[in-house]
């Protein structure tokens, strides 16, 4: 019986629709063209800032949270997306964490868009990796807030994982950052929020 639980703790019903439906748009995007295309993915919803700001194409700051170039990049993010959003929605709850999940997309959207714009290095962009580092973010919250240990994750080895993971991206090409810093940060603050706010 315990075994039976711990197989279907990452099965909470939010969190796998979000990852079914990235699973779903790749696929389509798959059949309808290349993934790994800038000009397809941007023309299918990535995110650029001149299309976000001058365009008028807000809704780029959550589609393009639902895109992914390849099929690795998809399968990397989806198996994190599954591990640690299970544990936030057990915390928090169906409807906040839609609205937590919601709120990581377009904050690290931003933060991204904000970097592009200031460094002059404009880029197509798209991906979970925001949402998941915000994930990242709220579980150091609880982890601080549980002084030490939430669920089985420990502090040291949150953080451990946190660094590995700021690391990979940092010492990696083609990968957004700024996103990733942005999605830590905005998921730590509304981790604060969710926390204050309760379960529901």
């Amino acid at each position: 019986m315990m075994q039976r639980q711990e197989e279907h703790r990452y099965i909470t019903p939010v969190n796998i629709t979000f990852a079914v439906i990235n699973v779903v748009v790749f696929v389509v995007l798959e059949i309808l063209g290349d993934t790994s295309d800038a000009a397809f993915m941007l023309q299918h919803g990535a995110m650029y800032p001149p299309a976000v700001l001058y365009g008028g194409e807000w809704y780029r700051l959550v589609t393009s949270a639902f895109l992914h170039f390849g099929i690795s990049h998809l399968i990397n993010n989806m198996v994190l997306l599954v591990c640690l959003g299970s544990y936030l929605e057990r915390a928090y709850g169906k409807v906040r964490f839609l609205i937590f999940y919601l709120v990581c997309a377009v904050g690290s959207s931003l933060v991204s868009m904000g970097h592009m714009l200031y460094t002059q290095e404009l880029a197509v962009s798209g991906g979970a990796s925001g949402v998941i580092f915000g994930m990242i973010g709220a579980l150091l919250f609880l982890v601080l807030k549980n002084k030490g240990r939430f669920e089985d994750l420990s502090l040291r080895r949150f953080l451990l994982m946190m660094a590995l993971s700021l690391y990979y991206g940092f010492s990696t090409t083609g990968v957004d950052n700024a996103a990733h810093v942005g999605g830590l940060l905005v998921g730590f603050l509304m981790g604060v929020l969710c926390g204050v706010l309760g379960k529901k």
